[in-house]
């Protein structure tokens, strides 16, 4: 789970943001402070992965305390959420390594956007030791290929084409071994039920074989790998994604 602060002195705003949080799944709410040094406190005793910051707060604002927060060498990654929209303070926040810049008000699905996005590079990094061009542009910097735009697969009822991605991005990073329903449901961050539901659609197009383990005690249990044949073809139910 990527354990994340909000830093928000707006009670209301502090509280949609932290459900909003919620319904991304794969987050992990760590605390919520109404200013920077609130924040700071709690930053010294948690380990902070994402920060979501506003700029607009009593005593030290958002960009100053991203200056801080470089100065002091802590590592959290600062998504900015703002109603500050005069270039000066976006570029500013840019150049202080925010990964991304919400305009409130805004969209659930732009906030949806965002986390999803930096859990995607957050997993890459994390499983690889060295990234191709390839990867980089990709999943980096969002650059594709143009291709011709043809009519992408309908996905049965009760299957996201968002969650079955990022099911699918986890499932890339097991490089071929094998892994339980279960295992899989806590590496992304939904229910078993819910990622049984994806198994099983990944099954029924052949993406993923399943092999039975009898144990010397209790149920047996399904194990699923990667079918690499069938991946090319898997692929046009994602394209979508954007």
């Amino acid at each position: 789970m990527i354990k994340a602060l909000i830093i928000e002195d707006d009670p209301m705003v502090a509280e949609l943001n932290r459900l909003y949080l919620e319904q991304v799944g794969g987050f992990q709410l760590v605390a919520s402070a109404g200013s920077a040094a609130e924040a700071m406190k709690v930053l010294k005793k948690k380990k902070v992965d994402l920060i979501l910051l506003d700029i607009f707060m009593p005593g030290i604002n958002g960009l100053e305390f991203l200056t801080q927060l470089r100065k002091s060498e802590i590592e959290s990654d600062v998504i900015i959420v703002s109603a500050s929209t005069d270039s000066q303070s976006i570029r500013k926040a840019l150049q202080h390594g925010a990964v991304d810049y919400l305009i409130k008000p805004f969209e659930y699905e732009r906030f949806r956007d965002a986390l999803n996005a930096y859990k995607k590079r957050e997993l890459l990094m994390k499983n690889k030791e060295k990234l191709s061009q390839k990867d980089l542009d990709e999943q980096i910097f969002n650059k594709e290929e143009e291709e011709i735009v043809e009519k992408k697969p309908d996905l049965p009822k009760g299957i996201s084409r968002d969650t079955l991605k990022l099911v699918w991005d986890h499932i890339l990073v097991t490089c071929d071994t094998s892994f339980t329903t279960e295992e899989m449901a806590q590496r992304v961050g939904i229910s078993r039920v819910s990622m049984s539901k994806y198994i099983s659609f990944l099954r029924g197009q052949e993406v993923l074989n399943t092999e039975i383990s009898y144990g010397a005690v209790g149920r047996p249990v399904n194990y699923h790998r990667i079918n690499q044949l069938k991946v090319k073809d898997f692929k046009q139910y994602l394209k979508e994604i954007q």
